[in-house]
């Protein structure tokens, strides 16, 4: 057994019904671009009544049907902010508590030492969130996962894990393992996933291996290394 193999998203994703809200972060197979991967997954009505809208930069959750929100507390956030060379992604508001920590001249980490899982008891849903850090032609990467540390929520764990940037290769950080009541949480490191060159190609492989049922929302951001150009791809179940 190769324990370097580089399995795809679409081996880690389908054929289970609930992973939650997802985050990819890596570099394409030819080495020239960043990529980050964003999706949002939900069984609940409120859950399912939201989009992805683009503001510059920057990508906020809307209701989309305004009248049938019910708690927009934690489902309605900005998943992607851009604060100088930083880019981060994550899913919920703690978006905004990393953006002013760095302002502040705090790291990822630091930051979040601020936030915790989310109160949503029984399932306590992890905070999952990634920056990357661009410069000189290449960036490197961070991911956090904030989770209870045991089932009553009486405390918080906190992980955070800093990758270099290496040619083909990605990480996956999902807030669940599988469906369930209380729904299990994501256990472990980050997993390995390939990056293809082809945004759509990448693009199709999550949207496609998302299940129907659940699948929300998708963004996926390339980001040409040596120019700084940008290629996005957005995807909304409620059109």
């Amino acid at each position: 057994m190769n324990i370097y193999a580089i399995p795809t998203v679409k081996d880690r994703i389908a054929g289970n019904s609930y992973v939650g809200r997802g985050i990819v972060i890596g570099k394409t197979a030819d080495g020239k671009k960043g990529v980050f991967a964003y999706f949002i997954m939900g069984r609940s009505e409120n859950s399912r009544n939201r989009i992805f809208v683009e503001c510059g930069d920057e990508v906020k959750t809307h209701p989309f049907d305004a009248s049938k929100v019910e708690d927009p507390s934690l489902i309605i956030y900005s998943p992607v902010r851009k604060i100088g060379n930083d880019l981060i992604v994550t899913n919920g508001d703690q978006t905004d508590t990393i953006y002013d920590g760095i302002a502040a001249g705090k790291s990822f980490s630091e930051s979040l030492t601020a936030r915790c899982f989310e109160p949503d008891a029984p399932n306590l849903t992890p905070r999952i969130s990634g920056i990357l850090h661009f410069g000189d032609g290449d960036f490197t990467y961070e991911m956090s996962i904030l989770k209870s540390i045991d089932a009553e929520g009486s405390d918080c764990a906190r992980y955070t894990f800093s990758y270099p940037a290496k040619a083909g290769l990605g990480h996956f950080l999902h807030t669940y393992v599988c469906d369930g009541n209380p729904i299990p949480t994501f256990q472990g490191e980050p997993e390995r996933v390939a990056i293809p060159d082809c945004i759509d190609c990448f693009t199709n492989e999550i949207w496609d291996n998302l299940d129907e049922n659940n699948k929300i929302s998708l963004y996926v951001r390339y980001t040409d290394l040596a120019t700084g150009e940008v290629e996005n791809r957005m995807i909304n179940k409620n059109q």
